[in-house]
């Protein structure tokens, strides 16, 4: 049923009716201008506003929360026993156990289980799962992949105030870890709040540093201990020796004392080859290389002032910033100077004037790396002002290979532990150069762009495959080299044996020629000194009136001289005239 509401009106309430035809238009009001209202008139500058007829909208980035993992270890204790039974107790266990051999259950279970492990077992004999096939054939060439590296990890100072990370060290078993030393080493640029810790990284986990080690001074360098992977050693920016062993936590177990520590920065430590396994050395640009044995560090058991005049004076000591060591030789050792000079040393000599052997003038700069090549220890790297050098033992006077100045001042190198032609380096425009000198020497092989900062440290894993890299910024970077550069080629130790014979061969024969021209040029010099002597002598016996006499000739000789030059000059242009 439909509800319906009528309402009705009176067709006079709604008023006249409007009625609409077309008709042209009329004027019905006609206003003129007025002339003193349009000089008050202000014309106004036209404006162009755009509109959108769409919602604003703004961009925001989002991040996901940074996951922190904690590495954590869980012992396994022997367990299973009842309440009443003391596992410490042998008599207890013997007879628990005599008593549960006895029971039906457990013989039941062995017999069910043994048939288990019976097939387990024979399936892993059926088949040598470690068999190395074909040991006997020759390997064939590998398709050689271009040169490349990647990044791995990358582990940054986690303090409000970055550090430069002067020094790395990897850990001597399986290389898990990675120890880092920080410190500013600019003058006086170092801030009060600074702090003077140094970090052991596990290179799995870059979020946190796995132990912190709190040194009273700043490290300027830190090295694991080969023999004993528990222990560090690391110098000091006050030029103290601290001597850490892990397993007692992150306070160092001995400090030297300052009386008889370096007065300056310690550079560089080194772990010797000894059996006690507890000797190391330092050096500093104080002048001096201290032994130390980390047993007693309250004072060096050795010293070593590097005076080239040979009498031991401090004041005239060069400034030592880098050591070598080669455990193959373990009596010699060279130290890399601020002067740009190596000094070879030999520690067993029976007096302090016959340590040191002999120097190397190296480069404009201070030495920042010196290292022996890992196969051919006589051949040492090193690094300073804008270029790497490679030097022979017995070459004094010159490198026998060089790379070519570079647009940036290099840190650091260290050759490949296991291919013998193979170098890094770094500079200052964070840039990692790989060099192959069987490949090419000009220019490095690889070039990779690690940070925008500069790059002070360089530290390679036995391994050869991992390369850490330290920035001025306190990041220290993992790259991964590629198998073409980290491992050992076909007669590649031949061939670099080869290569660096001929340049000490062709090194040697510069060296004697220019030892020749000296001699020929000294005693030339020398004949020439003694005629300007019988000279002199002879124009001291004559006479004034011969001496005027000789000045008059040699005078119209060149007038003569001349006078022909000239005749002869006007000759040839008439024979061109005609």
């Amino acid at each position: 049923m439909e509800i319906v509401h009528e309402y009705t009106k009176p067709r006079r309430d709604f008023g006249r009716q409007c009625l609409f035809s077309d008709r042209p238009a009329e004027l019905l009001a006609d206003v003129p201008p007025d002339s003193d209202l349009a000089l008050q008139f202000m014309s106004r500058s036209c404006s162009v506003q755009a509109l959108q007829c769409s919602r604003d909208m703004s961009e925001h980035q989002v991040n996901t929360e940074r996951f922190e993992s904690e590495s954590r270890g869980l012992n396994h204790v022997e367990g299973g026993w009842p309440k009443d039974i003391n596992p410490q107790e042998m008599e207890q266990t013997i007879r628990f156990r005599k008593k549960v051999e006895k029971d039906e259950n457990y013989l039941n279970s062995i017999m069910q289980l043994g048939g288990v492990i019976g097939h387990c077992v024979g399936q892993n004999t059926a088949v040598d799962i470690y068999q190395k096939y074909f040991e006997d054939e020759d390997l064939t060439d590998e398709i050689q992949e271009p040169p490349s590296a990647k990044t791995i990890n990358v582990f940054r100072d986690p303090n409000q105030v970055k550090r430069t990370v002067t020094c790395l060290s990897w850990h001597p078993d399986g290389g898990r870890k990675l120890a880092a030393a920080y410190s500013c080493l600019e003058f006086q640029k170092a801030s009060t709040d600074m702090s003077p810790d140094a970090y052991i990284w596990d290179i799995e986990n870059p979020n946190k540093p796995e132990l912190t080690l709190k040194p009273a001074s700043p490290l300027v360098c830190l090295d694991y201990n080969p023999k004993d992977s528990h222990t560090l050693v690391g110098g000091s920016y006050n030029g103290q020796i601290v001597f850490w062993d892990t397993r007692k936590g992150s306070q160092p177990t001995d400090v030297s004392s300052l009386e008889h520590s370096h007065r300056d920065p310690v550079y560089k430590t080194i772990w010797l080859q000894s059996k006690t396994g507890t000797e190391a050395f330092s050096a500093s640009t104080d002048g001096q290389v201290l032994w130390w044995d980390v047993r007693r560090l309250s004072e060096p058991t050795e010293q070593l002032i590097l005076d080239l005049g040979r009498e031991g004076n401090l004041d005239r000591a060069l400034g030592a910033i880098s050591l070598e060591f080669e455990a193959t030789m373990p009596t010699k050792f060279m130290v890399g100077t601020e002067q740009g000079i190596v000094v070879s040393c030999n520690r067993k000599a029976k007096t302090p004037a016959e340590k040191i052997v002999c120097t190397y003038d190296c480069h404009h700069g201070p030495v920042y790396a010196l290292q022996r090549n890992p196969f051919f220890p006589k051949n040492f790297l090193t690094v300073g002002d804008w270029r790497a050098r490679i030097w022979a033992e017995d070459i004094k006077e010159s490198s026998i290979m060089w790379t070519k100045y570079q647009m940036s001042c290099l840190t650091d190198a260290s050759w490949s532990p296991v291919r013998p032609s193979v170098f890094f380096t770094v500079k200052m425009d964070g840039v990692l150069d790989i060099w192959d000198v069987l490949f090419k020497q000009n220019d490095p092989t690889l070039s990779v762009k690690v940070c925008d900062e500069a790059l002070y440290s360089l530290r390679l894993h036995e391994s050869g495959r991992l390369v850490a890299c330290g920035s001025q910024q306190g990041a220290a970077t993992i790259l991964e080299i590629c198998s073409g550069l980290s491992n050992l080629q076909k007669n590649e130790k031949s061939l670099m044996a080869e290569m660096l014979e001929r340049e000490a061969k062709r090194e040697k024969i510069l060296e004697a020629r220019q030892k020749e021209l000296r001699l020929k040029e000294r005693s030339r010099s020398e004949q020439s000194r003694e005629d300007e002597a019988g000279r002199d002598a002879a124009e001291r016996e004559e006479t004034p009136e011969q001496l005027i006499a000789r000045a008059e000739q040699d005078f119209f000789s060149m007038v003569e001289a001349e006078k022909r030059r000239r005749r002869e000059k006007e000759e040839e242009k008439k024979q061109i005239s005609s």
